[in-house]
């Protein structure tokens, strides 16, 4: 195949395209930095093997990159402002919104403008497990309604903004991603570090559902789903062992040989993070219904080993 990323230089687009190199596909990076500014030890991970950096402005259906379109087989969308930067001004909220409706619409557009014989046949867009909203002890599937947070009406907008690829022919794949464990994940990081400090534990009731994903699923779900025709529609992109954040936390507490009994209170999280506390407090019980039924089956479907993996030593 040769498959279109946009948004690849981040950590999911990274792993899957040095994945995807791996198998032999072709996979093209559309980045907004120029192709000879990529750090060398991200280029260095497609030497020999079929991966290539095309420079594009995400805000226009113009420019060289739309050209990589034609006779491809497959983009996956990634493309966005990044969600786990503090603090959420309304200016950064405003970003991480109008970037990713940009970047998706930019990608419509041009899709639009090449011939329908020699379009690809498949989007797999990313989106957020964050489209429920909070939603308690409720069993979430892909049928499930979506929530009113700021992060589930942006979800909700990308979403829409993807599915009009879809009067073009092209099966569309909404990937509902919860947060990302894996070496290097910069959210996961940032969740294990009070722990790594001493001062984990619950983070308000601690009782919230808390999704998550590990980084070889998230890049195998992607794979999936642009390889496997019976997958369309939204994804629930989560692990099938969901637990409490309380539980969470101790878990990593007990890897990392750190107690988890430091609280950190609903309102002070509120008060100091403001709209980015949904993250934390937020919580759902979502199952991967869909991916399961399609025959995905889930390299690291427990916790236990796939913080072990994530924690294990650098």
């Amino acid at each position: 195949m040769k498959v279109l990323i946009a948004g690849g230089s981040g950590y999911i687009g990274r792993r899957l395209s040095t994945n995807l190199v791996k198998d032999g596909h072709n996979v093209v990076v559309l980045t907004r930095g120029q192709p000879s500014t990529v750090p060398p030890a991200l280029a260095g991970e497609g030497q020999g093997g079929g991966l290539r950096y095309v420079n594009w402005d995400a805000r226009t259906p113009n420019g060289d990159w739309v050209k990589e379109l034609v006779d491809a087989q497959g983009i996956v969308n990634l493309a966005g402002a990044t969600i786990g930067s503090w603090p959420w001004t309304r200016r950064r909220m405003a970003e991480m919104l109008s970037s990713r409706l940009s970047a998706t619409a930019a990608l419509v557009q041009a899709l639009e403008r090449t011939p329908a014989e020699r379009r690809p046949s498949v989007l797999v867009n990313a989106s957020g497990i964050d489209y429920y909203g909070d939603r308690g002890d409720e069993i979430i599937t892909e049928q499930s309604q979506s929530g009113d947070s700021f992060l589930a009406r942006l979800s909700q907008q990308w979403e829409a903004a993807a599915v009009k690829a879809e009067l073009l022919g092209l099966r569309v794949v909404r990937m509902r991603t919860s947060m990302v464990f894996g070496r290097g994940a910069p959210a996961f990081n940032l969740l294990t570090l009070p722990v790594r400090l001493f001062v984990g534990g619950p983070l308000g009731s601690g009782r919230q559902w808390f999704t998550w994903i590990h980084i070889d699923d998230i890049v195998g779900l992607y794979r999936f789903g642009l390889e496997n025709d019976r997958l369309r529609g939204a994804v629930n992109a989560v692990a099938t062992d969901v637990r409490r954040q309380v539980e969470l936390a101790k878990e990593i507490g007990r890897i990392l040989h750190r107690p988890t009994w430091f609280p950190a209170p609903a309102p002070l999280l509120r008060v100091a993070l403001g709209a980015m506390s949904e993250l934390l407090l937020d919580g759902r019980k979502a199952v991967p219904e869909k991916a399961k039924a399609a025959g995905y089956e889930f390299k690291f479907g427990g916790l236990p080993p796939a913080l072990e993996e994530a924690l294990r030593s650098r």
